[in-house]
């Protein structure tokens, strides 16, 4: 469903594009590898936890990159191959299902970010990671809340990251079409609701999260971590 060119922007978005302002305080500073990260998935019942990171250039810009959650499916899609070719390198990492019921959300966040820190094939001197919590920790990280709206680094992963997701969840749409991921991308909604009352449980549903436990259905138990990160979902 990619579009060849990139829509008009619209009227409301026009005014709040993100700036390289901290990255280039970082390049003046001595940084050279300046790598934004966000991550997609966090609250979706089912599919993987996946993040993005993004190395960008100095030199050139891409205009009408936006935080992935103020643009449309089309928009992003419609992005998506421009900030992968402007990018000086990018990857993706994720975390299945199984290993965010094994590990728990904060340590699948983790492995998710290590797998697209170890994909970008560069050394970053600095990781700029949307939101407050610092789960990269081994690397120099600056926590940046709202930094998906307001850094241009994490607003291109937060595009490359959601729209890889979102692919991702429409495929398995065709294995599981009974739980409507082509349009909920495994997030909750009245219809993925309704599809777990009937059917329970799919192999990628997360089954240690908390809507197990309003599932009439009970052909499947609700997965329980031992120690003390049990249940916490």
């Amino acid at each position: 469903m990619a579009a060849s060119t990139v829509p008009r922007l619209r009227g409301a978005l026009k005014g709040t594009a993100p700036s390289t302002r901290i990255e280039r305080e970082l390049w003046d500073a001595g940084r050279d590898v300046i790598v934004g990260v966000d991550e997609v998935g966090r609250g979706a019942w089912a599919g993987p936890l996946t993040v993005g990171a993004a190395v960008i250039p100095r030199d050139r810009r891409v205009y009408k990159v936006r935080d992935s959650k103020l643009l449309s499916e089309d928009e992003r899609e419609a992005m998506f191959g421009r900030i992968a070719g402007w990018c000086r390198t990018w990857a993706i990492g994720h975390a299945t299902a199984s290993e965010c019921d094994a590990l728990g959300m904060a340590d699948a966040q983790r492995l998710a970010a290590r797998r697209a820190l170890d994909g970008l094939g560069l050394e970053p001197d600095v990781v700029l990671v949307d939101g407050p919590w610092d789960f990269i920790e081994t690397i120099e990280t600056r926590t940046l809340v709202r930094g998906d709206v307001h850094c241009l680094s994490i607003a291109a992963a937060s595009i490359l990251a959601k729209v890889t997701r979102d692919r991702m969840m429409r495929a398995e749409a065709d294995h599981y079409p009974h739980w409507s991921f082509d349009s909920n991308k495994g997030y909750p909604g009245p219809r993925h609701t309704a599809a777990l009352q009937w059917c329970g449980p799919s192999p990628i549903h997360r089954r240690s999260w908390v809507f197990m436990d309003g599932i009439a259905w009970n052909g499947v138990d609700r997965f329980e971590r031992s120690g003390p990160q049990g249940r916490l979902f």
